[in-house]
């Protein structure tokens, strides 16, 4: 009978991932409709690189954009974003190009052809993993008969799959962390499927990290269970932090936080006097993470002059290294420059960084709201870690843990290293990096670390009310997102104007 009842527990968790996915990609899918191209957060550049590895054109340098990406660019952007509400006639847009005669807007359209293939591209440089996605789904679109501001929206369309990856694989994680908690594992899927994180409608490479590093998230849990690791698991392991590399640089601290978890298994292993037998399984693990590392830091070595074609980047936005005397001068250090890095990170890191007519496309008090709940909920995590009694959900716990303070840190000194010169963001006014899109790889891991604390919280209650104050947060965010962005629908170069 028990094992009847813990079956049917099992299906009906299931069934209701599967609609918690169904609603993550309904989510998904219309504000991704709803988003005019190209946006404030480099659209343009990324979808570039899509483009040309369609073609399997990998760029060697800095190079201009590319005239097919440009032939979209120009009739289909919006300028939406950054341009100000003020200087707009009667405070509205123009009438999109492709509505109007072609005679008409053909001098309008060669102008900007001529700007814009005076632009670099500063995202060149980046790893080819999610380029390489991006561009067999922008051939597919192609054969599949997609033309114009269709093909445009096919292209944004691939980060519907890419969530729904993050969702079930936000479950599978949660599964293992919370065993006995029915709530918490389901509570890490549903913040995915209605989490208003602005990447999740974008063009960008930042929305494959969680499904990469979700992958090796769950692996480094099984690998860190077993006494002796299989051949084909440190195989998968190595391929799947391999794929994390090879998304976004971005990532280099949760890898770097797992080579050492990694290291601490090594090391027990070799304690257990297992190591001989563990040996081929350890090498298959180190092959299958360097090769595809080196291969890509050979390539930029070659290409850019470095070995992650971060200087020729650095170099073109003009950014400068600060001396190290000047580090300790840095605003970070203060108790409200510290804040302002630390709570926008968090702020964008739920409600994203776009901008409408130049000004933040934000609530105000729904930044304050998700600054406080997140930093009380990890604190509870932080709590719960201390209290545990189960080894394998405080281990996962510490390790994303652990993840979130690396990254933050990274950043941190980033902010600190350079001077931003005349940089639109970063800025000497604003010289910090408050991104919250860049801790998207580590959107499970945190995730994990919030339902744990919400779980711990709650842990008088029961089952029923827990779900209904978890029912309750959702919705607040489905509206606070409904109520930012309505006007956005109504925008005529969107894709439910085409």
């Amino acid at each position: 009978m028990k094992t009847s009842a813990a079956t049917n527990i099992r299906r009906s968790e299931f069934r209701l991932v599967c609609l918690i996915s169904l609603l993550a990609a309904l989510h998904v899918f219309i504000f991704t409709a709803a988003f005019p191209f190209f946006n404030s957060v480099d659209e343009q550049l990324h979808f570039d690189l899509a483009v040309r590895y369609s073609r399997a054109q990998i760029p060697r340098g800095l190079e201009p954009l590319s005239p097919e990406a440009i032939r979209y660019i120009v009739p289909f952007s919006s300028h939406a974003y950054l341009t100000d509400g003020a200087n707009l006639p009667d405070g509205k847009l123009p009438p999109p190009l492709w509505t109007q005669p072609a005679e008409s807007v053909r001098p309008q359209i060669a102008a900007s052809v001529a700007q814009w293939q005076n632009v670099v591209s500063t995202e060149s440089t980046q790893p080819p993993l999610y380029y390489a996605i991006a561009g067999a789904w922008w051939n597919t679109g192609k054969l599949l008969g997609l033309t114009g501001g269709h093909l445009l929206y096919w292209l944004r369309f691939l980060n519907v799959p890419l969530v729904v990856a993050s969702v079930w694989l936000g479950w599978l994680a949660a599964r293992k962390v919370f065993p006995e908690s029915p709530f918490a594992r389901l509570t890490v899927p549903a913040i995915i499927a209605f989490m208003p994180q602005t990447a999740f409608y974008s063009i960008n490479n930042d929305i494959l990290a969680p499904v990469v590093f979700g992958v090796a998230f769950l692996l480094l849990l099984k690998f860190g269970e077993v006494e002796i690791p299989a051949g084909r698991l440190a195989a998968s392991l190595g391929l799947a932090l391999a794929a994390t590399f090879l998304t976004k640089i971005s990532t280099l601290p949760m890898l770097a936080v797992s080579a050492l978890f990694l290291a601490g298994k090594i090391l027990q292993i070799h304690r257990q006097g297992n190591l001989r037998a563990a040996i081929f399984p350890l090498i298959a693990l180190v092959f299958f993470t360097l090769l595809p590392v080196l291969a890509w830091m050979l390539w930029c070595q070659a290409n850019y002059g470095d070995f992650t074609g971060s200087a020729v980047k650095i170099q073109q936005l003009g950014w400068t290294a600060r001396p190290l005397a000047e580090w300790a001068q840095h605003p970070i250090f203060s108790a409200r420059g510290f804040w302002i890095f630390a709570g926008n990170n968090l702020a964008t890191f739920w409600q994203g960084e776009f901008w409408w007519l130049r000004r933040p496309l934000a609530l105000p008090a729904l930044d304050v709201f998700y600054k406080l709940l997140t930093l009380l909920l990890l604190a509870l995590a932080l709590g719960r870690i201390f209290k545990s009694r189960q080894g394998k959900s405080r281990t996962a716990l510490f390790f994303s843990l652990t993840c979130l303070a690396a990254t933050f840190v990274f950043f941190a000194l980033l902010s600190v290293k350079y001077d931003f010169q005349d940089c639109f963001y970063p800025s000497r006014a604003h010289p910090y990096f408050t991104s919250g899109r860049l801790f998207l790889g580590l959107l499970i891991p945190i995730l994990v670390l919030l339902a744990s604390g919400l779980d711990f919280a709650l842990q008088k209650f029961s089952e029923k009310t827990k779900f209904l104050l978890l029912g309750i947060w959702l919705a607040f965010m489905l509206a606070g997102e409904i109520v930012l962005d309505s006007r956005i629908f109504a925008c005529e170069y969107n894709w439910f104007h085409l």
